[in-house]
């Protein structure tokens, strides 16, 4: 079932400009650790506690959700591809990023090391979907009007889809996150184009 655009008001208010991110394969430490953190450093907390590391990196918060790792950290950071491409290692990851008030949207799937199909801000979709992706992605195109900014809905659909995991302010805000720093990446480097 497509949710309709307007059931992601509410999440795009809450986490405008910030990166989440889907891990099936992982522990919630094992994902900390691939980010660079120390699982013993992290302690839990809700979802409003969550916030700027100060200088000690980036924050970020770990949970589990059925089968999945979902991580909540500000920033782009999570996508950049010394973060991304070692996390996917032997793991499926799905994740966006959006900053509403400059259109940033980027969306990837990445499996074990292979990018499957992305979104980049000012670029669009990758030309070729995969398979998986096909039938969601010509309900996108008959839901929403032409080039519509992913984060107004798309994004959210595609992610449902590859990860079966509809958010919702009752998921994100009854799960306890593991709550810590990580470093920050070293470069901004995309995977596609």
């Amino acid at each position: 079932m497509i949710t309709p655009p307007d059931d992601y008001t509410w999440l795009v208010e809450t986490v405008d400009g910030a990166c989440l991110t889907y891990v099936r394969g992982l522990t919630p430490e094992e994902v900390v650790v691939r980010r660079g953190g120390r699982p013993q450093d992290f302690t839990p907390m809700p979802f409003w506690d969550l916030g700027g590391a100060g200088d000690s990196g980036v924050s970020l918060g770990v949970t589990t959700i059925g089968d999945w790792v979902l991580t909540i950290e500000p920033g782009w950071h999570g996508l950049a591809k010394e973060v991304i491409m070692p996390l996917s290692a032997g793991a499926r990851v799905v994740s966006h990023y959006f900053l509403s008030i400059k259109d940033l949207d980027h969306f990837y799937w990445i499996e074990d090391g292979e990018l499957r199909f992305c979104f980049i801000a000012q670029e669009g979709y990758m030309e070729e979907v995969p398979d998986e992706l096909v039938e969601t992605m010509e309900r996108i195109d008959s839901v929403y009007p032409p080039l519509a900014d992913p984060h107004k809905g798309p994004m959210f659909l595609l992610t449902e889809r590859l990860t079966g995991i509809t958010l919702t302010p009752q998921l994100l805000e009854e799960s306890t996150y593991l709550g810590g720093a990580v470093p920050e990446p070293r470069s901004w480097k995309m995977l596609w184009p």
